[in-house]
């Protein structure tokens, strides 16, 4: 049976085939069109992904939905009810929208499917699946388990904002959910909003601000705007909040509760804001964590299983690893809304056309390393090379390990291109920006001369899974890079009192161990294991790295700048290169110096 998810219509559009139950390819749609969380219909995600498996839509069994327009449509209708007479204004934008398109979302797939101009498919062969749902199915049948516990978190699918439940074999059974409005998703992008980030976009960045901060406003928190209760459950107090009927994220009495009106953005950050990413980053590992244990007990599974959103915070899932009631974890890599196309069709997959679960060792998992975008050829790669007047050189294997491990030790920053494209929002090492974490300026060079993005983000190691102990408090694998763990006591470097008494930003250019461009103020550091099986050519990079350092650590970041989306094309990663400060670009076996251009 072959099957095409969509995920689309509300940010981060993305398609996925599955055929007879295997992962064979899956893409963002902002990858190909170069507009950021794109939201509308993936068309060339879709396209790409029938190309990929050598297939048309008459091919197709089955086109897979990842929510329900029609019950999103009713949470709408009975919200803008329950909150009348506010609201009218973004009831009066908000409807016209489902009346034309969204009420009639089948229509508008297949009209959309059509015009890709390859090949025909009918309207009964549409499938919808709950939002909740599709994000389980991404997590539990692709993971490595034949049973586990299920813990999805985001802002809103339909009306679940969190759900639990467990599954076993093909079979997944989702027992409890929290509904809309009470969402810990929304409760986090409020204070994203309140901070002057974009929401759906800048909360990895309240994530990486939160260790310059204190955890002052949490009691604040808990008495005013969340009641925890002692089991799963959690209220939020509405009358702090704008999402229901407005336009905005969070409303006056919100400004009053914390002091002052939102953060303007792009506007300096002080040790306030700092103060409350902090505090917000607190109260939501500490919910997670409550949630964690009330799913252990209901369930009683050893392993658990993560997607939403809310999945994507890699210091709360670092946590639930050494502090929760669960023997191992498995997060969805692509886990926000994109990862739900991919769970869509394995449910139809799964149980129209009983494909078996993959079998589960423990170990492996059917994400393929997430490596399951469009890779390109030598001479597509050498026409755009040649179309641009670029000077390049072609390597044979060991020429370009050997050559590439060189620059990097030499403070060298490489755009490294490889291979299959990555499916979600982290790059792993085949559209990545790599560099030695040895670096003490590094970190803030990568940030304002190539990223051009704010100077507080942290950047991420890629080691060699085999060497991950040595250098991190971390027994597992992280091949995803969704964990956070403390840098190894014996890498860490001692610290002046004047450097320890330094606050905000000033924490920034502290020497903290022997990979200070990788470890964070707090002494985290979110990890990529790399593994030979996943990725042989930056296993084998990282191993020539090491042989010439004696550190099997890189930065691993990824292969784009502020506001545009990961490069998945040769003339994607060439311009990047051109535009940014890096030295050197590796498209496959090319190489190109910045200094021969």
């Amino acid at each position: 049976m072959n099957v095409l998810g969509i995920s689309a219509y509300y940010h981060d559009s993305a398609a996925a085939l599955v055929k007879d139950g295997e992962i064979v390819a899956a893409a963002q749609e902002e990858r190909f069109n170069r507009i950021k969380h794109y939201d509308q219909f993936p068309s060339q995600a879709a396209a790409y992904c029938l190309k990929e498996g050598g297939l048309a839509l008459d091919d197709i069994d089955y086109i897979g939905f990842y929510d329900k327009p029609l019950l999103t449509f009713n949470r709408l209708l009975e919200t803008y009810l329950a909150f009348a007479p506010r609201g009218l204004g973004s009831f009066v934008q908000a409807i016209p929208v489902w009346v034309k398109e969204k009420i009639f979302q089948k229509g508008l797939i297949l009209k959309e499917l059509k015009a890709l101009g390859l090949g025909a498919i009918e309207e009964k062969q549409i499938l919808f699946s709950h939002h909740h749902h599709s994000h389980a199915a991404s997590a539990f049948y692709p993971s490595p388990f034949d049973s586990a516990a299920i813990l999805v978190m985001d802002g809103v699918g339909e009306w679940a904002t969190t759900t639990l439940g467990e599954g076993n074999g093909s079979e997944i059974n989702l027992a409890k959910e929290i509904r809309f409005p009470h969402s810990l998703g929304m409760l986090y992008s409020a204070f994203t909003y309140y901070l002057g980030f974009a929401v759906n976009d800048g909360e990895y960045k309240v994530m990486g601000l939160a260790p310059y901060g204190e955890p002052k406003y949490t009691s604040l928190i808990y008495d005013n705007l969340i009641d925890v209760k002692d089991d799963f459950s959690f209220r939020l107090n509405m009358d702090y909040f704008n999402y229901c009927t407005g336009l905005t994220m969070t409303n006056t009495r919100f400004d009053a509760l914390f002091g002052a009106p939102r953060h303007a953005p792009e506007a300096p950050l002080g040790q306030r804001q700092m103060d409350l990413a902090a505090s917000i980053q607190t109260v939501t590992e500490e919910i997670v964590l409550k949630l964690v244990a009330a799913l252990h007990r209901d369930t009683g599974q050893k392993n658990l299983c993560l997607a939403g959103g809310v999945a994507l915070n890699c210091v709360a899932n670092g946590r639930i690893l050494r502090e929760g009631p669960f023997e191992n974890i498995w997060i969805q890599p692509a886990a926000g809304d994109a990862g739900a196309s991919v769970g869509v069709a394995l449910t139809i997959a799964r149980t129209l056309g009983h494909a078996e679960k993959n079998p589960a060792n423990g170990t492996s998992d059917a994400m393929k390393g997430t490596y399951l975008g469009p890779a390109y050829g030598g001479e597509e790669i050498r026409s755009v090379l040649v179309d641009h007047g670029a000077s390049y050189n072609e390597l044979n294997n060991n020429e370009l390990l050997s050559d590439i491990a060189g620059y990097l030790a030499g403070g060298k920053v490489i755009g490294w291109f490889q291979g299959r494209m990555e499916f979600g929002p982290r790059a792993l090492g085949n559209r990545s920006i790599l560099a030695d974490a040895r670096s003490e300026s590094l970190q803030r060079v990568l940030n304002l001369k190539i990223k051009y993005r704010e100077s507080f983000r942290p950047f991420a190691p890629a080691v060699l899974a085999g060497d991950a102990s040595q250098y991190f408090d971390l027994e597992e694998e992280s091949p995803y890079m969704l964990l956070v763990a403390p840098v190894e006591k014996s890498r860490r470097k001692t610290v002046s009192d004047a450097d320890n008494a330094r606050i905000g930003l000033d924490k920034l250019n502290v020497v903290r161990s022997e990979i200070p461009a990788v470890t964070h103020v707090d002494y985290s550091a979110r990890v990529q294991t790399v593994h030979e099986d996943t990725n042989p050519k930056l296993h084998s990079l990282i191993d020539a790295f090491k042989k010439l350092t004696d550190c099997p650590v890189l930065v691993n970041t990824s292969f784009n700048v502020r506001d545009e989306p990961i490069v998945c094309s040769p003339e994607d990663a060439y311009r990047c290169f051109m535009a940014t400060e890096m030295d050197v670009l590796v498209l496959e076996n090319f190489v190109l110096l910045k200094e021969d251009q």
